[in-house]
């Protein structure tokens, strides 16, 4: 699926740091970098020891380009399973540039995104699930999605698909036994086992699509909405969640035209935070396209946190509020509880039905808590903890573990219907190949392309 080409990439993030890397992989990779590094110590690199660094400089031709440090790591003990180097230069912006281009001057060809790690599952040494917690490390913005990465690339989703794997491929050498001696009698005892291994592997599906919504939920975060009619606190609400001033706070309604966003970190679990326009009919066209993007952001949240005024009447644009919140996850706030109240009990429960509230004070921040530990509640009952368990975390596992468990279906439908064991082959090779996909042994260079698009270049 690739050349044996010599690929090149910076390393590093683009600007000015203490330290920036410049890494060639491919079997070119020790002679292109002994044709632009000089050794202090007059040693080549081919000729030096593995893995050892070795102080010296990068020269184009006669002119001195950057001092550096350099490291060779042999194949295939390496990232990738190949010859791999890597320069270590002054951070910076021309430096590493410099380099760069020296190294594909001399022979190396930039590498695409991801392609380092790509090779890395191409040469065996990641599964796909580890190549993509890859990209999910570094994507990371919180604990619990950092350390359910790092058990993704330990090969914890890996040993679970296995153990199903291992039943599936059990009951198809049973079946295509059976195949293979017609002249002998199915017996009972063979339709139980099969049955037996096609319910533990649906459990195990079962259990690994039932846990993705949390999986999915730590690695992306709860996408949050905050909607209102305009000044009734939520921009302010923002900034009290935020913990500094984020959106621009004014008495004037309509102040927030257009969407703004930021995450903040709620006990380890990422929560974007979007504040919107505020909700009301109005004839001003920005003020309007603001309010029609605010109703586009409702359908793709995980969480709407509505907002009402309890010191104002309710009318129609709380109304319509409700309407628009009618199938979703919401917190709803009665705001501005230190001034005098304007609804009744009543009227709250004509607005909201038998929804729970809470009355707050958004410009209190002690008051901000009591936001924060409900939406624990409605997620995580109170607790965001892994305890350590595999969670898939990806829509692409996600899809293939239904289309696994479709196919498993049809499996156990044949074995109680006891229908040929040709068919039941066909579907159980279907849940097998379904299966691969996740980890990368049946797949195709679309997929790969797809989860490879989404690294930077150089890793």
């Amino acid at each position: 699926m690739f050349d044996n080409d010599t690929i090149s990439a910076i390393s590093t993030a683009t600007g000015e740091a203490g330290i920036g890397i410049v890494r060639m992989s491919g079997e070119k990779s020790v002679e292109i970098a002994d044709s632009i590094f000089r050794s202090v110590l007059k040693k080549t690199l081919a000729h030096s020891e593995n893995r050892k660094l070795m102080y010296g400089h990068i020269y184009d031709g006669d002119k001195l380009i950057d001092e550096v440090l350099i490291v060779k790591m042999v194949k295939p003990h390496t990232y990738t399973r190949e010859d791999v180097v890597e320069i270590y230069c002054h951070g910076g912006i021309i430096s590493v540039r410099k380099i760069l281009n020296l190294t594909l001057e001399r022979g190396a060809r930039l590498a695409e995104r991801g392609e380092f790690t790509k090779r890395a599952f191409l040469n065996g040494r990641l599964d796909l699930t580890q190549a993509e917690a890859v990209i999910d490390i570094i994507k990371s913005k919180s604990d619990q999605a950092y350390d359910m990465s790092i058990r993704q690339l330990e090969g914890g989703l890996t040993g679970i698909l296995q153990k199903i794997k291992d039943r599936l491929v059990s009951m198809n050498a049973l079946i295509v036994a059976n195949i293979d001696f017609p002249e002998d009698e199915i017996e009972e005892a063979t339709y139980d086992r099969l049955k037996k291994d096609a319910d533990y592997a649906l459990e195990q599906v079962d259990k690994l699509i039932d846990n993705s919504h949390k999986g999915l939920l730590i690695r992306d975060g709860i996408d949050t909405t905050i909607l209102g009619k305009p000044n009734v606190g939520k921009s302010s609400l923002l900034n009290g969640m935020l913990r500094f001033e984020k959106a621009i706070v004014t008495d004037v309604a309509g102040t927030t035209r257009d969407i703004i966003s930021d995450y903040i970190n709620l006990d380890g679990i990422l929560l974007k935070l979007t504040d919107t326009a505020g909700i009301r009919d109005t004839e001003d066209i920005v003020e309007k396209i603001g309010v029609d993007r605010a109703k586009l952001q409702i359908e793709n949240s995980d969480l709407i946190i509505a907002i009402f005024d309890g010191s104002r009447p309710f009318d129609e644009d709380d109304r319509e509020i409700i309407r628009l919140i009618e199938d979703k996850k919401a917190v709803v706030l009665l705001n501005k509880s230190d001034l005098p109240t304007a609804v009744t009990e009543k009227d709250i429960e004509d607005l909201i039905g038998k929804r729970d509230y809470i009355r707050i004070s958004v410009t209190n921040t002690d008051e901000i808590s009591k936001i924060e530990d409900l939406i624990k509640e409605l997620f995580f009952q109170g607790e965001i903890s892994q305890n350590n368990d595999i969670y898939v975390n990806n829509v692409r596992h996600l899809e293939a573990l239904k289309k696994t468990r479709r196919a498993i279906l049809d499996v156990i439908d044949d074995i109680n219907n006891e229908m040929f064991l040709d068919l039941m082959e066909v579907n159980l090779n279907i849940a097998l190949s379904s299966l691969g996909e996740i980890t990368g042994e049946t797949t195709t260079e679309d997929i790969l392309d797809k989860v490879f698009s989404e690294f930077c270049i150089g890793k």
